[in-house]
């Protein structure tokens, strides 16, 4: 005996490219470079276990969507054009009761003052994921992703545990190196996203920057809290923190004293530190994270 679990399907990575053409202040275009996923959930039972589409909204329907939404939101910020797709799948299909629609910002920067040419930003790639129920209403997740931080010092390792199988030195001195991806959930539907997005990103790097390490553990919770006090919007933040390892090289068989100079970058194993920060009155997650 078998049952149907929880299902959902959709259209992964749409790539929509808008460009505002004279709609900078100066005259000189915008470009809007996004990543469109959306995912649906509901009365789809019949589908997979019999093959009946009658309530399937097909994916490439939910592509051309994504792409007219896109063009009449013009240059709205990227959880407005999240929320409203999502509402619309749920509001306009009878079988569908939750939509969840993320998408990927992707920046580009005009070079120079030249109104038609753009330099990619490869900084950070901007995330926001929208989940609209038609019972439990709207949870939107603002985030970064790919944002590489760095300290070439203030930051030491050491009172761990050592037992059989430990051959980690201790170190009150070390790289610390990360690519940050985070995300943080929002206390309503209806707010300043661009500048949410700003003073979060802001408060990241400077948390990251300011904070004398002990572990990446500590650092994490500085970041989430730094990012609370920001954007009181903010209610949870969720980080997840690779530790990219710089390991000292030793110099000494060529007869040189590496001063803390010469690192080799590790790819792999590594370190992942997770973890959640979560304000004291955040409301119920609800389905936010689902």
């Amino acid at each position: 005996m078998s049952q149907l679990g929880a299902t959902r399907y959709g259209k992964a990575e749409v790539r929509i490219v808008r460009i505002g053409r004279g709609e900078a202040p100066d005259g000189g275009d915008l470009i809007r470079d996004r990543t469109v996923s959306t995912a649906l959930s509901g009365d789809l039972a019949d589908c997979y276990l019999a093959g009946d589409n009658r309530n399937v909204l097909a994916t490439d329907t939910q592509k051309n969507t994504a792409f007219a939404f896109a063009q009449r939101l013009g240059d709205g910020e990227p959880e407005r054009l999240a929320i409203e797709l999502a509402r619309h799948f749920v509001s306009s299909q009878p079988s569908i009761t939750r939509a969840r629609v993320g998408v990927l910002e992707h920046d580009w920067t005009r070079v120079g003052t030249a109104p038609h040419s753009f330099v990619r930003d490869a900084r950070a790639t901007r995330s926001t994921v929208v989940v609209h129920d038609g019972a439990h209403g709207t949870s939107v997740l603002g985030g970064v992703q790919d944002l590489v931080l760095l300290n070439t010092t203030d930051s030491e390792f050491w009172g761990f545990p050592r037992e059989e199988y430990t051959t980690l030195a201790e170190t009150q001195d070390r790289v610390l190196a990360t690519e940050v991806s985070a995300q943080w959930r929002f206390r309503s539907d209806d707010i300043d996203w661009a500048g949410a997005y700003r003073g979060a990103l802001d408060a990241l790097t400077t948390a990251f920057a300011t904070t004398y390490s002990y572990s990446l553990q500590q650092t994490l919770h500085a970041m989430g809290v730094a990012v609370l006090d920001a954007v009181p919007s903010v209610c949870e933040v969720r980080l997840t923190l690779p530790n990219r390892h710089h390991y000292l090289v030793d110099l000494a068989p060529f007869g040189q004293d590496n001063k803390h100079e010469v690192f080799h970058a590790g790819d792999r194993p590594y370190g992942l530190i997770e973890g959640e920060v979560i304000a004291d009155d955040a409301p119920d997650a609800g389905v936010a994270w689902s």
